[in-house]
């Protein structure tokens, strides 16, 4: 009998033996996929203008909480990920962890905490375009709902200008939004031929994605940009990119017979009549990772590799600097691109020689993009009429009666013109955003 029971306690002792092996290699190795996991995440640390969040590969919003196949950070960390001592990973967050690991009713709190609402849009400003810059600033305050979040590239001399305006603003105004201004860089060895490309600092966009390297997505705009509808309407278009997308553009023309790259340019440009880059939305974790097929070379590139042997190549044949560079890119990289209607980039080539932009027949026009100067010579007046109306409009002022009213009256002096007449399509959008920022101001 004596027997039987030390038999029975040496079963005992070595099962044991045996589930605690097996539990600390499972640890182990849990731990190691953990360590990885957290490790291509590369949570940023959070400083005063720009609070962290995490990259993600999917687009848009959805991507913030599916990193990784629908699981939400907390809920991916389970009790078994820790080590046998107990000691939480830092970016791991606490006790909350292990509750909703077990409570999945829990999990909301925690995934509000790091889903960042905010979108995030930048623009490069040399020269003369502090007031051109600040009036699309202001179009984008004041009809957006969300928060958002400026990267203001600019030359030394216009930092403390912007600050200085920026700060001035309306408290009320000011917490709709944050910003950081960043100086002009280049390349060091390369940095004056890229400042002199096309316009003074414009190619400064194909950096963003190497200079904000723990910011996901971005929308880039030019400064003369204006936007007619809330800048979260566009972003929301990243929730549509579908596996392989990672960027956003307008068809450089709508109608062919008036189109420039198809009838002049001397490079490859993307589809029948190329892209603009004025208004680009860009997935950039994804950017960053992709390697882009090149015609300079049988080995796929990385945006940073690609960028300045494409220029030595094409140098003598490019004329709008950097937007073609873009072209030449997503011409042997089509799928990577998005291509969004014209009314998310309404130029004077979309009504100059005739309306052409059917999107914004229907629609109306939601980006305003007021190019080779329009906003400041008297050569297309409607144009002009919607840049004074914003920049006169002031903060806290009733926008239906003091930017939307006068501006539907100025624009029937200008049917003169092409795009004169078709200036009902500058306001048809406006006059939803502007009814439905006064409804959102009323609710708040």
């Amino acid at each position: 009998m004596r027997c039987y029971r030390h038999a029975f306690l040496l079963c005992l002792i070595f099962a044991f033996l045996s589930l605690l092996y097996v539990f600390n290699q499972l640890a182990s190795t849990l731990e190691d996929r953990g360590s990885r996991d957290l490790t291509e995440r590369r949570i940023p640390k959070r400083s005063s203008h720009d609070s962290g969040h995490l990259p993600r590969k999917r687009p848009g919003l959805t991507g913030l909480r599916d990193h990784e196949g629908g699981v939400d950070r907390c809920k991916s960390q389970s009790v078994s990920y820790w080590s046998p001592y107990w000691r939480l990973p830092a970016d791991v967050c606490g006790v909350n962890c292990f509750m909703d690991s077990s409570f999945s009713g829990r999990s909301g709190s925690a995934v509000k905490e790091h889903r960042d609402e905010r979108s995030h849009l930048a623009v490069v400003a040399c020269g003369s375009r502090l007031e051109e810059t600040l009036t699309m600033l202001k179009s984008a305050v004041l009809l957006s709902k969300k928060p958002l979040h400026f990267y203001i590239f600019a030359e030394d001399d216009l930092h403390d200008s912007f600050r200085s305006a920026l700060d001035s603003w309306p408290r009320m105004v000011q917490n709709k939004f944050n910003y950081k201004v960043y100086p002009i860089s280049f390349p060091e060895e390369n940095a004056k031929e890229w400042k002199k490309l096309f316009k003074p600092c414009a190619s400064q966009r194909l950096f963003l994605p190497l200079i904000l390297k723990e910011v996901d997505s971005l929308l880039y705009v030019d400064t003369d940009i204006l936007f007619l509808r809330p800048v979260e309407d566009i972003w929301a278009l990243l929730s549509q990119f579908n596996s392989s997308h990672l960027a956003a553009m307008a068809p450089e023309h709508e109608e062919p017979r008036i189109g420039w790259y198809n009838r002049f340019a001397r490079h490859p440009y993307y589809g029948k009549t190329g892209i603009n880059s004025g208004v680009m939305l860009m997935n950039m974790t994804r950017l960053r990772e992709k390697f882009f097929q090149n015609d300079m070379t049988t080995v796929a590139l990385r945006w940073e590799e690609i960028l300045m042997p494409l220029l030595q190549k094409y140098k003598l044949n490019i004329t709008w600097g950097d937007q073609d560079l873009l072209n030449i890119i997503f011409s042997q990289n089509p799928e990577s691109l998005y291509v969004f209607p014209c009314q998310w980039n309404y130029r004077p080539d979309h009504c100059i020689y005739g309306s052409n932009c059917q999107h914004a027949e229907r629609e109306g026009v939601f980006i305003l993009h007021g190019n080779r100067g329009v906003y400041h010579d008297d050569k297309q007046p409607a144009f002009r009429a919607v840049y004074e109306a914003i920049q006169k409009h002031k903060f806290g002022e009733n926008m239906e009666t003091t930017l939307l009213q006068p501006l539907e009256a100025t624009l029937k002096t200008t049917t003169n013109t092409y795009c004169g007449r078709a200036s009902h399509l500058f306001t048809k959008r406006l006059k939803q955003s502007v009814m439905s920022a006064k409804e959102h101001i009323t609710q708040r």
